[in-house]
């Protein structure tokens, strides 16, 4: 099971040296993959949460390729309606060759309805869009003669029937956010049963859960996969193992936009991880 990290590429606190210390960190700890999230106009709802300075994901995972040589880089989400299914077909297949094939692309329907007025994309139509565009990045990169790629795994966001169904459609790998262990030990049977019912192959279970390490244990029924102790943690990660996990993302960023001001914080709970799995002892050293 490979293990990734979804590093903030917003917020008051980050700035290309930030970033770069970012990817730095990562790699060198041992984890296997580093994703951004995806906005483009940052409305009030948007801001709330994920404020400017934004960076843009394809051309900040460009730039971080240079700086690095083994992390697979990727997208967790990039919101599909945003962009025509041609440009994005072209950036990602370009991103991809740049980087020494390491792409992994995330990709979801989107939730802020200020950002799709914004950029004149109907919010009510954003599932059909989003299965249209998946459509149309499969169509452009089997044209190799064109893009001359590799088939980019595509990783389909959200919690939802529809999500789940769509990656079992359309996706790679089915990438869930944030969830609890419950609902995950209810919703991958599910994700199996739609397969099978529709004769597709299940796709690869990669989701991303939060990163909160705590001093003591989290208890409650509400308790996020990844938070609590680092005992707790731990436990989480080889129970998604044993669900059949693929990959798993690391999201230590809860919320709060003054958090990027302090990312050594999240960066102290990424190295207790990676000591307690031991990643870099035994993957520093592996060729890309």
């Amino acid at each position: 099971m490979k293990i990734g990290v979804n590093v903030p590429n917003f917020g008051p606190g980050t700035d290309p040296a930030t970033l770069l210390t970012w990817a730095r960190t990562v790699e060198s700890l041992g984890f296997d993959l580093l994703m951004l999230s995806d906005h483009l106009a940052i409305t009030p709802d948007v801001a709330q949460r994920y404020p400017s300075p934004f960076y843009e994901p394809f051309t900040t995972l460009a730039w971080l390729a240079a700086h690095t040589t083994r992390l697979r880089l990727g997208t967790t989400v990039l919101i599909a309606p945003y962009r025509h299914p041609l440009l994005a077909a072209r950036m990602a297949a370009n991103l991809d060759a740049l980087s020494g094939h390491r792409l992994v692309l995330g990709v979801g329907v989107g939730w802020s309805r200020q950002e799709f007025a914004a950029l004149g994309v109907p919010f009510e139509q954003r599932g059909r869009l989003t299965d249209d565009h998946l459509r149309g990045l499969r169509a452009a990169w089997a044209d190799t003669a064109d893009y001359g790629t590799r088939r980019i795994p595509l990783w389909i966001g959200g919690n939802s029937d529809a999500g789940l169904r769509r990656a079992v459609h359309l996706g790679d790998a089915w990438h869930p956010l944030r969830p609890t262990m419950a609902w995950l030990h209810e919703a991958v049977p599910r994700l199996r049963a739609y397969a099978d019912e529709h004769a597709l192959p299940v796709p690869a279970f990669a989701p991303r859960i939060a990163l909160r390490l705590t001093p003591d244990p989290v208890a409650g029924p509400r308790r996020l996969a990844g938070e609590g102790s680092i005992e707790q943690i731990t436990a989480d990660l080889a129970k998604l193992r044993l669900l059949g996990a693929d990959s798993v993302v690391l999201d230590p960023y809860h919320g709060d936009p003054e958090e990027t001001r302090h990312p050594h914080r999240a960066r102290r709970s990424l190295a207790a991880v990676a000591e307690r799995l031991a990643l870099a002892p035994t993957r520093m050293d592996q060729p890309r």
